[in-house]
């Protein structure tokens, strides 16, 4: 595997990234060892977490780093694995939070459940309409000043905050987003292609992108609203995905599976990662099986026929 850049940093991942928005929640911590055990023997090193997963479940205090930071801790491999994390949402403030104030607060406690010195990519999560970009540009670069943080990137954000962010880094020479997370997948594109994959390839910003196999639909579990009620994402992918849009999404992705043998999330993850301006696909796994077909999926090239095929299938 060819390993990309990320941006203009001095960070390199391969194409595929550990989303672990799971660990902790339906991964426990053992399970959860395995999975990043097996993700990182294949040669892979880049874990996205996130200073909220997984709050939301009762009880659960920010599980994901904490348990990333013990695992790291245990297999003394910090200085090969790319440890990317995310600030800016509702930690229990009632908003969205990306002021100077709590970035520093936030990476603090980051740092200390992760167990390490330094973050390699910090993340803005959510747009913050409350503070101006500016402001969370400017601490950002006060972190990789100190060498708390390697590289920045962002998330959710659309063609207007990412130029406006870009502008603002080059005009007072401060660091910039190297990185742009949204969701992207064969079926979602909006929130990428077109005006905001053109800035990241005009201006080197690397896509490291969620929800490639949008929420386990590109998988082809889920073709009637009866596969979709034996698991607790069915609801979503009856209302988001099933649809006539989705089920010939899914008859082109056969089509390919058929002629390469490869399954449809390998497949998916495939496509995410052929597209211009992007460096890997973020999947997430809770089972060492699983962790092997994403594998698949980033050592898979599609021919520019097949690409062709699945990406005419979602027009």
């Amino acid at each position: 595997m060819t390993k990309r850049r990320l941006g203009r940093s001095e960070l390199f991942i391969e194409p595929l990234v550990l989303g672990t928005n799971v660990v902790g929640w339906t991964a426990d911590e053992p399970t959860s060892f395995s999975i990043m055990d097996a993700f990182f023997a294949h040669g892979f090193a880049g874990i996205d977490t996130a200073d909220v997963y997984s709050r939301w479940v009762p009880g659960n205090d920010s599980e994901s780093e904490r348990i990333i930071g013990r695992w790291l801790k245990s297999r003394g491999n910090r200085d090969k694995v790319v440890v990317m994390t995310k600030v800016g949402s509702d930690m229990g403030q009632g908003h969205r939070d990306l002021s100077a104030k709590w970035i520093v607060e936030a990476v603090e406690a980051s740092l200390k459940r992760l167990q390490t010195d330094y973050i390699d990519l910090y993340q803005s999560h959510w747009p913050d309409p409350n503070t101006p970009q500016e402001e969370t540009l400017k601490a950002h670069d006060k972190l990789i000043k100190a060498g708390k943080v390697r590289a920045i990137g962002t998330s959710n954000h659309d063609q207007k905050l990412l130029s406006e962010a870009l502008s603002i880094s080059k005009r007072d020479g401060i660091a910039r987003y190297e990185t742009l997370q949204n969701e992207f997948n064969l079926y979602t594109r909006d929130a990428f292609e077109g005006p905001v994959q053109d800035i990241c390839v005009a201006e080197e910003i690397s896509g490291i992108h969620y929800y490639g196999l949008a929420a386990g639909f590109l998988t082809g579990k889920y073709r009637t609203a009866a596969d979709a009620q034996k698991s607790p994402r069915g609801k979503g992918v009856v209302n988001n995905y099933l649809n006539p849009r989705g089920l010939k999404i899914l008859a082109a992705l056969d089509g390919v599976a058929a002629r390469t043998g490869a399954a449809l999330s390998e497949i998916a993850l495939a496509w995410v990662a052929a597209q211009p301006g992007v460096a890997a696909p973020i999947a997430s796994a809770t089972s060492v099986a699983q962790v092997e077909s994403l594998v698949r999926g980033a050592r898979l090239t599609l021919s520019a026929e097949d690409l062709k095929v699945l990406t005419d299938a979602g027009k």
